[in-house]
C-alpha cells in the first residue's frame, strides 16, 4: 500500500452525519431561540428592577419634598447599623423565622406526616382538610382570624377561663410568639405535603431491616427516616424560610408590628421607613438587606442539599 500525498494528505473525511462547529453552533443558537422573549421579559420585569432597587439604596430619595435625589453611597446602611429599631428589627425577624419556620412549620409539619402515614384513610382525609384549608385561606383573612383568636376576648382566652388558667391579652405581652404561632399554623400544611411525598418514596424494606435489627422508633427516625429525606428538609427549610423572611400582611393586620415595636420585622421596618417616613433610598436600602439575608439562607441549605461524595 502507497501512502497518499500531496494537499491534504492525511486529512479525514467527516463522518457522514457529523456537524462541523459552524453547523453545531447554528442549531445552538435555533435550540435557544424560543427562550429568547422569556429572557428578554425576565431582563425587563426582573433583572431592571432589582438593578433600579439597587441603585436607589445607595441614594436619599424621598417621597416627598423639594430636594433632588443625591448619590449618598454606603450611607443608609452606616445609618441602618446604627439605628436601634433596625436592630431590633432584625433580631425580632430572626426570631419569628426561627420559631415560625425553623422549628414550628417543619417540625409539625413532619410529624403530622409521619402520623397520617400509619392512619386510616377516613383519618388522613379529615386531617388533611383541616390543614390544607388553613393553607389556602388568604393571608388577611387568617390575619383576622388569628387576631381574634389572641385578642383580650378571644377564644383562646375564653378556653383558658373554662380550664381555670392564667389569662392574658396574647398581642401585647407576647405579639412576637403570637405572630409566630399563627404563621405557623397557616405554612405548616406545604412541610406536612413535602414530607408526606417524601416518607412515601423511603422503600419499605429499609425500614423492616431496621425493625429486625432491634432499631426502636426514635433510633429508626434518627438513622433511617431522617437521612433518606434530608434533601426534602432541605428543600423545605430553603422554601419556608425564604417565604416567611417576607412575611408582611399576617404581622401587620394582627399587631401592625406593635406594641411599640415589639413584632416589628424587617418587612414592616422597611414599610414604616420607605412609605410612612418617605424614605424611599433608605428602606431600599434595608430591602437589600434583607435580600442579602435570604441569600445567606438559601446558600446555606443549598449546602445541605449537596449531595454527599
Amino acid at each position: 500500500m502507497t501512502a497518499t500525498s500531496g494537499p491534504g494528505a492525511g486529512v479525514l473525511p467527516h463522518p457522514p452525519g457529523a456537524l462541523t462547529a459552524p453547523s453545531r453552533t447554528r442549531r445552538t443558537l435555533l435550540r435557544g431561540l424560543p427562550l429568547v422573549p422569556s429572557v428578554v421579559l425576565m431582563l425587563i420585569f426582573l433583572a431592571g428592577p432589582i438593578a433600579y432597587c439597587v441603585y436607589y439604596a445607595f441614594t436619599d430619595m424621598r417621597l416627598t419634598g423639594a430636594s433632588a435625589t443625591h448619590f449618598v453611597g454606603f450611607g443608609n446602611f452606616t445609618k441602618a447599623f446604627g439605628d436601634a429599631n433596625f436592630r431590633n428589627a432584625v433580631w425580632l425577624t430572626l426570631v419569628f423565622t426561627v420559631l415560625s419556620s425553623i422549628v414550628g412549620q417543619n417540625v409539625l409539619g413532619l410529624f403530622l406526616a409521619a402520623l397520617m402515614r400509619n392512619a386510616s384513610r377516613a383519618v388522613r382525609a379529615t386531617a388533611s382538610t383541616v390543614v390544607v384549608v388553613s393553607w389556602v385561606i388568604p393571608e388577611v383573612v387568617a390575619a383576622y382570624l388569628l387576631y381574634a383568636f389572641f385578642r383580650r376576648e378571644g377564644e383562646l382566652n375564653t378556653i383558658l377561663r373554662v380550664l381555670h388558667l392564667p389569662q392574658q391579652n396574647w398581642l401585647f405581652t407576647l405579639p412576637i410568639v403570637a405572630v409566630s404561632v399563627a404563621n405557623v399554623w397557616r405554612g405548616t400544611a406545604f412541610s406536612m405535603l413535602v414530607y408526606s411525598a417524601a416518607l412515601q418514596e423511603i422503600p419499605a424494606e429499609i425500614t423492616e431491616a431496621a425493625e429486625v435489627d432491634g432499631a426502636g422508633r426514635w433510633r429508626k427516625l434518627w438513622h433511617v427516616t431522617l437521612p433518606m429525606i434530608r434533601r426534602s428538609i432541605g428543600t423545605n427549610l430553603m422554601l419556608n424560610t425564604l417565604q416567611t423572611l417576607s412575611v408582611f400582611g399576617l404581622i401587620f393586620v394582627m399587631t401592625r408590628g406593635g406594641p411599640g415595636n415589639r413584632s416589628e420585622t424587617l418587612p414592616l421596618y422597611m414599610y414604616e421607613q420607605a412609605f410612612q417616613d418617605s424614605l424611599i433610598g433608605y428602606g431600599t436600602a434595608v430591602a437589600l438587606m434583607l435580600l442579602v439575608v435570604g441569600g445567606l439562607f438559601s446558600v446555606l441549605y443549598l449546602r445541605l442539599l449537596r449531595t454527599e461524595v
